[in-house]
C-alpha cells in the first residue's frame, strides 16, 4: 500500500474490461461558474470536491454536493498553499488555480486530460489518473503544435483547445472480474492516509480501494460486489493488475473478508 498498509492476504485474480469516462457538454455548468461556500448544496460541489481530491486536499472519500465543514477546510488548505487568502470560500481566483491540472496531480481531472490527449493523438500511455512525466510530456507536444508556451500544465488556454475534441470521447463503463483481498488503516507504521489524501483514521467509515491504476484509474469510482461503492484512491506495490484491496477499518473484520473473485464497475 502506499507507504500505510498491511497486505491481509496474498492477492491473486483475472480481468476482463473495456474502458469509460464521462465528459460534461460544453452547454453544461461548469466548475467556477457559481461562487460555492459553506452550507451550499449544488451539483458543482462534487466537481469542486473531486478537484480538490485531485489535489490531495480534500481527506473525505467520496464527492458528497454538500459544502460542509470538510469542503471548508479543503479549500482553506488549497488557498494557502496558493497564496490565496484562506477564507474557505470557493471563488474565481480559487476556481483559477484549482482548475488547473499539472504534474503531481490525481484522480478524474487527470482521467479526462489523458482521455482529451488520446483524442488528440498526443498521449499513448495507459489513463491511470496519474499526471506524471508521460502526461507532462503529451500537454508540453500538444501546446508546442498549438503554438502555446510548452510548460506542460494544462491552463486555462490549452484545456480550452483540447475541449474541442470533447465529443469525440465516448462514455462507457468498464466492467471486470478482480480478486479482492482486505486491508486495515491500523497496522504498525501505517499513516492511514491514502495515495489521494484520504485519511482513513479520522474517517473510518471510507469506501475506498487500493488498485493498480494501469487497470483502474485512480480516481474513478468503482461498484465492487459484496462491499459498494468506493472511490480508487490509493495503490500498492502488492496489488499487480487485476487485482483490488478494500479497506475495512476493523482488523477482525478485514481478516474475514479473505480473498474474493468479485465483480467491479468502474465509473471514470
Amino acid at each position: 500500500m502506499y507507504k500505510m498498509k498491511k497486505k491481509i492476504i496474498v492477492l491473486a485474480a483475472a480481468f476482463a474490461l473495456s474502458f469509460a469516462v464521462f465528459f460534461p457538454k460544453h452547454s453544461e455548468a461548469a466548475l467556477g461558474d457559481t461562487t460555492l461556500s459553506k452550507g451550499t448544496w449544488h451539483n458543482d460541489v462534487n466537481e469542486l470536491q473531486e478537484s480538490l481530491l485531485s489535489k490531495s486536499v480534500y481527506p473525505y472519500h467520496e464527492a458528497t454536493g454538500y459544502f460542509g465543514t470538510i469542503t471548508e477546510q479543503a479549500v482553506k488548505d488549497f488557498q494557502s498553499k496558493n497564496g490565496l487568502k484562506a477564507d474557505g470560500i470557493a471563488g474565481s481566483q480559487t476556481y483559477s488555480k484549482l482548475k488547473v491540472v499539472k504534474y503531481g496531480d490525481q484522480g478524474r481531472p487527470v482521467i479526462k486530460l489523458q482521455r482529451l490527449l488520446k483524442a488528440w493523438n498526443q498521449y499513448t500511455g495507459s489513463v491511470d489518473g496519474i499526471y506524471g512525466n508521460a502526461t507532462k510530456k503529451a500537454v508540453q507536444s500538444f501546446q508546442e503544435q498549438h503554438g502555446f508556451p510548452s510548460d506542460g500544465v494544462a491552463g486555462a488556454q490549452t484545456l480550452k483547445k483540447l475541449n474541442e475534441k470533447s465529443n469525440e470521447v465516448s462514455s462507457n463503463v468498464k466492467e471486470l472480474t478482480v480478486s479482492a483481498t482486505a486491508y486495515t488503516a491500523s497496522c504498525e507504521g501505517c499513516s492511514g492516509v491514502t495515495k489521494m489524501g484520504v485519511d482513513l483514521n479520522k474517517y473510518p467509515d471510507g469506501k475506498v480501494i487500493a488498485v493498480d491504476p494501469n487497470v483502474i484509474p485512480l480516481g474513478s469510482t468503482v461498484e465492487v460486489e459484496g462491499y459498494g461503492k468506493a472511490i480508487a484512491a490509493d495503490i500498492g506495490g502488492a496489488i499487480d493488475g487485476n487485482e483490488i484491496d478494500v479497506f475495512i477499518s476493523d482488523l477482525s473484520d478485514a481478516e474475514k473478508w479473505g480473498v474474493k473473485n468479485v465483480k467491479v464497475k468502474v465509473y471514470e
